[in-house]
């Protein structure tokens, strides 16, 4: 653009508003992309009017395929960038393995991943059964490869790699089972994500020898030489380029209107301000036509770049929980284990996971979780037994974390998670108890296997969260009397000599 200095177009914000100056106005003067007809127009105010659809509050748990070709190397998260960083464990593994990335970059990644063991009606009956209510593709990840039969974008997986539209298989499979159906975009971030693919060497034997990102042949990939890094800065995720505006908006309402997603997570803030708020009118307004009201989710995140409009959609926390129970819906996106296929990882146990969907659902939210998958398309083996465990528990306990909503207070017991995002643990006790009601029943979970009796301290007699005396206790799964005793102390539950399943018990509670 002519007349705007390179100060102003890197310091321009994608904030609540832009930043006064000729970039701004040029962004603002530029037109709206034609969206959907219908009551949500891209302002604040208009967005503000979503409701969160009752299918997602009583889903509570779904599971994500975060799944693509950074799966090959086995390396973990963000492969495709750190590739091209000397001194990360990615470039060396890179270079050993496959070359230097002059020579061998990630589009000839891309071409490994054949995904040959795929059979998304397998896993989708283990997920089903595991009691996901929905379910997530992956649509696009910073890598900058459609896993959908793009119409703007000839890197894409049937055109390429396994060379099959792995969102429509997903989707398929998922609409069998009657899961809801969602996709996940992350193309936001791309542009100045893939910063390190267009450097070079600092050093010999290969100093100042270009990376194939530098190569104009491959600039639909890597994107077009330019010079806004991404950083860990607010306001740098995401790029100042209108055009990099439009084409994210055609690529991922191409996404939305090819597959009619009831969720769209996308992986930050809402990108790009105006542009962004289109997307969400449209994706709702899409809704609203197709089903006669508004049955879609949109999530994203209060962190980093990007808009945060608290209402106008779920909030999304990565890795980590709100504090308390939270007055609207919200999700917890997080794995068992490392992003991306990880030959090192540390995997998440059944009981940690399950204790943190306890947490979680109990304070108003639902659980995301990315079951790890090997590039190939099967499970590792601790995504087998993480399945298995969690299907044998849900068939047992699926009414305490279903359709349900928060008591008055979340829980109680010694174990306190640490709200924001990054920072979940799981490392619960059976002391620690959490709360969910359905149909004027009280569920008491307990974040771990009880080795004696329950003592529930916020059902002591005369408690002031609800004074009714307590009629009965049932555990569930267990078909004999439960004994149990009010006290002006506390609650107290009798473990029978078996329980039912492995790693935490529910309490059915019915009052006088």
């Amino acid at each position: 653009m002519a007349g705007i200095s390179k100060r102003e177009l890197l310091g321009a914000s994608l904030g609540a508003g832009l930043a006064a100056g000729p970039f701004a106005r040029a962004v603002a003067a530029a037109p709206l992309p034609a969206i959907a007809p219908g009551r949500f127009q891209p302002t604040v105010d208009s967005l503000s009017a979503y409701q969160t659809p009752d299918w997602f509050r009583d889903a509570k748990f779904g599971i994500w395929a975060h799944w693509g070709p950074q799966a090959v190397p086995r390396r973990g998260d963000w492969y495709a960038r750190f590739m091209y960083v000397p001194g990360h464990p990615h470039y060396a593994h890179h270079l050993a393995t496959y070359g230097h990335p002059s020579e061998f970059g990630y589009k000839d990644i891309i071409p490994l991943w054949t995904a040959d063991k795929f059979d998304p009606e397998a896993l989708m009956d283990r997920y089903a059964a595991a009691g996901a209510k929905y379910f997530v593709s992956m649509g696009v990840h910073h890598d900058n490869f459609d896993l959908w039969k793009s119409r703007h974008h000839r890197w894409n997986a049937v055109a390429m790699g396994p060379k099959r539209d792995i969102v429509g298989d997903w989707q398929k499979a998922a609409t069998r089972r009657k899961l809801r159906f969602g996709v996940s975009e992350h193309l936001g971030a791309s542009h100045n994500w893939w910063y390190p693919s267009h450097l070079y060497d600092q050093f010999w034997p290969k100093l100042g020898v270009d990376y194939d990102g530098a190569d104009p042949r491959f600039a639909d990939l890597y994107h077009k030489p330019h010079d806004e890094p991404y950083t860990n800065k607010p306001g740098s995720w995401y790029t100042n380029d209108p055009a990099y505006h439009a084409l994210w908006f055609a690529r991922i309402r191409d996404l939305v209107d090819s597959y009619q997603p009831d969720l769209l997570y996308s992986d930050g803030g809402l990108p790009f301000g105006a542009t962004g708020r289109s997307l969400v009118a449209h994706l709702y307004n899409s809704s609203i036509a197709r089903h006669g009201k508004l049955d879609a989710v949109y999530t994203c995140k209060d962190q980093g770049s990007g808009d945060f409009y608290k209402g106008a959609c779920v909030q999304d926390v990565e890795r980590g929980v709100l504090a308390g129970i939270n007055p609207l819906a919200w999700q917890t996106d997080t794995s068992n284990g490392d992003w991306f296929d990880n030959v090192d990882d540390k995997f998440k146990t059944p009981p940690q996971v399950i204790a943190m969907l306890a947490d979680i659902v109990s304070k108003n939210g639902n659980m995301l979780l990315n079951v790890a998958l090997h590039a190939d398309g099967s499970l590792p083996p601790q995504s087998e037994t993480l399945l298995a465990e969690l299907a044998a528990w849900m068939a047992v306990n699926a009414e305490a974390i279903h359709g349900t909503r928060p008591w008055t207070i979340y829980g109680e017991g010694p174990t306190e998670a640490v709200a924001g995002s990054f920072k979940e643990d799981g490392s619960y006790v059976a002391q620690d108890i959490r709360f969910t009601t359905k149909r004027g029943r009280l569920y008491a979970i307990t974040l771990g296997e009880p080795a004696g009796a329950t003592a529930i301290k916020a059902l002591a007699q005369g408690n002031p969260h609800d004074p009714r005396r307590i009629r009965r206790v049932r555990l569930l799964g267990h078909g004999g009397a439960i004994r149990f005793e009010q006290t002006g102390q506390a609650l107290v539950i009798e473990r029978p000599d078996r329980l039912p399943t492995r790693h935490a018990s529910v309490f059915e509670i019915s009052f006088a």
